[in-house]
């Protein structure tokens, strides 16, 4: 995470966005009212799903009771098997 001052931001906005996009880099910019921080599209919409399905009643109860399967007990994926 880059941390930079809006003045700084200002005077190289492109190349700040660049590494944003391409690095999934984030950057805290500091302004004298407060922090923003700028993120890649593909980072936000990442934690939206996330807080979207941590919000999903049962579901994060539901994954730590897979997590505790025998995976030895587990067969394979088959497309063909019907649900």
């Amino acid at each position: 995470m880059s941390v930079t001052s809006i003045s700084a931001l200002r005077k190289d906005l492109f190349n700040s966005l660049e590494k944003v996009v391409e690095y999934n880099d984030s950057i805290t910019v500091s302004t004298k009212k407060g922090n923003a921080v700028i993120v890649s599209e593909e980072d936000y919409n990442a934690m939206l799903e996330t807080i979207f399905l941590v919000s999903q009643k049962g579901l994060v109860e539901k994954i730590k009771e897979g997590e505790k399967e025998d995976i030895k007990k587990m067969s394979t994926f088959n497309p063909d098997e019907e649900w």
